[in-house]
């Protein structure tokens, strides 16, 4: 029993002294997330409704997406190291659901959005003010790869039903290239290298072409990523 608690001391051991990431070491994470986005300065989303006639109106909302990728990173001290990353991100926008009843007639319109997807490489510095935690930020650039408006409509009346999901791309009418400023906390669990990253993408260019409302990506992004010592 004793030399199976020594053995199970000595492998915890190990686990905590490859995950401390020593100055002078390079280090790649794989990782997979989520995003919660929305477009600033985006406009509600208005119309005539084809049951009574009157003006709809839908409130902005944010949507939720997926991150994945990985980032490798130089540590250039205890206390600070530099890390540059590649991922596929889902961003957007959407509007609020709307329902309507008119008579024996029911029109239901779901899950409305901008859907925008982009290959990111951020670039950044991180700070680490206590083992394992680090603050950072930095630059991040964006590649625009598709873009789509979105919607399901359902229609009800007392015979018979009538759903349609929408989906048309706009990416003709959106920049390639986004610019932003990622900005957030991690967390390295002490015993494995499992890292917990927070970050909050500040967007710097216009998402939108021509000259209305300059619409720009706010996207927070919280991901968990595995280092591996190169």
């Amino acid at each position: 029993m004793k030399k199976m608690m020594m053995i199970a001391a000595m492998m915890v051991a190990t686990l905590s002294a490859n995950a401390q990431f020593e100055p002078g070491t390079f280090s790649i994470q794989p990782k997979l997330g989520g995003t919660i986005s929305w477009l600033s300065n985006m406009p509600k989303l208005s119309g005539i409704s084809t049951l009574s006639g009157k003006n709809v109106e839908l409130d902005k909302a944010p949507i939720a997406g997926v991150v994945i990728g990985a980032e490798a990173e130089y540590q250039l001290s205890n206390m600070f190291s530099l890390a540059a990353g590649l991922n596929y991100s889902m961003q957007g926008s959407g509007w609020s659901d709307y329902d309507e009843k008119v008579g024996d007639y029911k029109l239901e319109l779901k899950d409305t959005k901008i859907q925008l997807g982009y290959v990111t490489i951020p670039v950044v510095a991180n700070i680490y003010l206590f083992k394992g935690f680090a603050v950072k930020g930095g630059v991040q650039f964006g590649f625009l790869t598709n873009a789509n408006m979105k919607f399901n409509a359902k229609v009800n009346d007392k015979d018979t039903s009538f759903t349609k999901d929408y989906d048309e791309s706009i990416k003709s009418n959106c920049e390639k290239f986004d610019l932003s400023i990622p900005v957030g906390v991690s967390y390295q669990v002490p015993t494995v290298p499992v890292v917990i990253d927070c970050r909050y993408n500040i967007g710097l260019s216009k998402v939108n072409k021509g000259d209305g409302d300059k619409m720009k990506n706010n996207v927070i992004q919280l991901t968990v990523g595995y280092k591996f010592a190169l």
